[in-house]
């Protein structure tokens, strides 16, 4: 099993989405690097579900039902989708500038390729995460 995080505007498909649809096809990664790593994701692969724009926090976690597959909505062959499950929503969402702050994750793609949507997590950079959910913000 390995470890993600996804990245979405949560005004075009949030956490609550998620949880309120129970699956989504992850698509409409574009970038070289995004796409290869979506190429590596495994059915049972775990990720964690990113909000951008305004709130630009972790706030949940998503299961992998699906390993990837052409993208039903393209014809491009190189693009790829993977189908998501909701796992658990965070406690406390762990926000960018708290991830910024601790130096546990100044080396995660996250703070060093910011606008990377799809990126994996060390079994480091994950506990650390679940330890700062669990903290009051």
């Amino acid at each position: 099993m390995n470890l993600w995080l996804f990245k979405q505007e949560p005004d075009e498909f949030s956490y609550k989405n998620l949880e309120s649809t129970g699956k989504t096809l992850w698509d409409g990664v574009s970038n070289p690097l995004a796409l290869k790593y979506l190429r590596q994701i495994n059915k049972g692969d775990k990720v964690f579900f990113y909000h951008t724009g305004k709130e630009k926090a972790i706030v949940g976690e998503m299961l992998v039902s699906a390993g990837p597959k052409k993208d039903p909505k393209s014809d491009d062959e190189k693009l790829v989708v993977v189908e998501v499950v909701p796992s658990k929503k965070l406690k406390n969402p762990v926000g960018l500038d708290q991830i910024k702050a601790d130096s546990s994750l100044s080396d995660w793609e996250l703070v060093r390729i910011p606008r990377l949507s799809v990126m994996p997590v060390t079994q480091k950079q994950w506990d650390r995460i679940q330890e700062l959910s669990k903290e009051s913000s």
